[in-house]
């Protein structure tokens, strides 16, 4: 009986070695679990005995973070290659990555067709000599493709030389977010640069229409109104030539549209007979030019009323449609009402263009000359230069009133602002010579009390939080005094999240 258990042990244990050690195969199905999909991914890991490298490298389309065990010749090496396309910070769903390592003109290669998880590759690569090689991923998306290099990677002899080369990882402290866990928020980073800066003057501006930007719709003709559209109120969202009202004068005995066209039509053909005969007589020289100018004159007016009548009638009305995109302002008439030609139905607004003005004391000496550029706050707290779809500065008072002693700054903003019209915004004027300095958009800043903090991100999956010294603010960006270097990424979106998950105390299961 001992011998029996002593075998049914043994088989046991080398069942599990087997299934331990299997390599298991890119999947060519995605799954949303993301969680699940890094346990995966760190039991089939091969190479495993080897020192943990990792990598994270931004292009202007991709960041890269890539893990994978050092490279040793003849064991196979698994990269857990994770792609996030930048301009949303999302995860590359499909496409193919082929990971190359390049000594001189001699090479590996190894593709994978699909993701094995969303934004996950797993080629991998058995090197065959030592030596210091380029490693280069090249991702092909549906929407486009990128080059990443990695040079001066390593291939040592054995596990026992990487180790000695490379010693032990061990944890550093950093705070640990996941790819996954970036993957499922809204979540962006920026780069630290250095830049132009400068001196600012904060106060308010409230918005009014600009020119072109609202438009008032009159009655083309005598009638009864109909609204076209089902709750037609102040507010409506409006299309360019969507049909709003018509104008309807069946069954009135006076000024009636479609007597007026009759009448028109027949004025017209009139004119235009007696024209074309006129006109023959007169290249034959038989009338003076005189006579022919006066017909020819009088012809020309049948046709432009006819076709003033005409325009813009279907079934006996005349039709009252929206100029352009935008919104209805106000409606100054009713369903049913009987109005008059020239008559102002509604006004049709757009947000799409805006005047702000706003309001400085005389002492600032502001001129158009030394102003350097205006920022906007919009309904949703982010700063925006006037400059943005070609936006400008209109003109700067150079007297002031004695009941109102303030500067009036005007500006043309172009880009959509939804926010209503006399409501306030917080407004920036920068003015004076730049001076160079390290900024970051201000939306990276966190305070507690008064000091100022970012969110670092160190590698792909590895941040810390760093108190920092601010200086001016322009707008969308702020200068950094103290704590920050060109060339380092920090959190634009999502800090607190990052935050967070520095403060809960525990590191989420990692692995890939």
């Amino acid at each position: 009986m001992k011998i029996f258990k002593i075998i049914f042990v043994i088989a046991i244990v080398s069942i599990f070695t087997i299934t331990s050690c299997k390599d298991t195969k890119p999947k060519s199905e995605t799954t949303e679990d993301y969680s699940h999909a890094h346990d995966i991914h760190h039991d089939t890991r091969v190479g495993e005995e080897n020192p943990r490298l990792d990598y994270t490298i931004w292009t202007d389309k991709t960041e890269l973070f890539v893990e994978f065990p050092a490279l040793t010749v003849g064991s196979p090496s698994r990269f857990a290659a994770h792609f996030t396309v930048l301009d949303k910070h999302q995860s590359v769903r499909e496409g193919s990555v082929t990971v190359s390592l390049i000594k001189g003109d001699k090479g590996l290669r190894n593709t994978v067709d699909v993701p094995s998880s969303p934004g996950i590759f797993l080629p991998t690569i058995q090197p065959e000599e030592t030596g210091t090689y380029q490693l280069v991923f090249e991702l092909t998306t549906p929407e486009y493709s990128d080059k990443i290099t990695i040079d001066d990677v390593t291939v040592y002899a054995n596990a026992d030389d990487a180790i000695k080369a490379l010693g032990i990882t061990k944890e550093d402290g950093s705070i640990s977010f996941l790819k996954e866990q970036a993957w499922k928020i809204d979540f962006q980073t920026a780069s630290v640069i250095s830049d132009k800066i400068y001196d600012v003057i904060n106060t308010s501006g409230v918005w009014m229409p600009s020119q072109g930007s609202v438009k008032s719709l009159a009655a083309t003709s005598n009638g009864v109104v109909d609204f076209q559209m089902n709750n037609l109120t102040e507010g409506t969202v409006v299309k360019q030539g969507q049909l709003l009202m018509s104008l309807s004068s069946q069954g009135l005995a006076y000024n009636n549209l479609s007597n007026e066209i009759t009448n028109a039509l027949a004025n017209f053909e009139q004119a235009k007979s007696e024209y074309e005969r006129k006109k023959e007589l007169y290249n034959s020289k038989i009338i003076p030019k005189s006579d022919f100018e006066k017909v020819e004159s009088n012809f020309a007016i049948a046709k432009s009323n006819y076709q003033s009548l005409t325009s813009g009638v279907l079934g006996g009305s005349k039709q009252i449609r929206a100029p352009f995109n935008g919104f209805i302002k106000s409606i100054t008439v009713s369903n049913g009402d009987y109005v008059e030609q020239g008559v102002a139905l509604a006004t049709i607004g757009t947000n799409q263009s805006k005047v702000l003005k706003t309001q400085l004391a005389p002492s600032y000496g502001l001129t158009m000359a030394n102003v350097q550029g205006i920022w906007y706050q919009t309904k949703d707290g982010k700063w925006k230069n006037v400059t943005d779809a070609a936006g400008k500065i209109l003109s700067i008072d150079i007297e002031v009133e004695r009941e109102n002693p303030l500067i009036s700054v005007f500006a043309q903003v172009n880009a959509d602002v939804d926010m209503p019209e006399g409501s306030l915004t917080q407004v920036q004027i920068a003015m004076g010579n730049a001076t160079q300095n390290t900024i970051i958009p201000v939306n990276a800043l966190l305070e507690d009390y008064g000091s100022y903090s970012v969110i670092v991100q160190l590698s792909g999956e590895s941040f810390e939080r760093r108190a920092i010294k601010i200086g001016k603010r322009n707008g969308e960006n702020v200068e950094i005094l103290q704590g920050l270097k060109v060339g380092e990424v920090v959190v634009t979106t999502g800090s607190y999240q990052v935050k967070m998950a520095s403060m809960s105390g525990s590191t989420p299961a990692h692995g890939h």
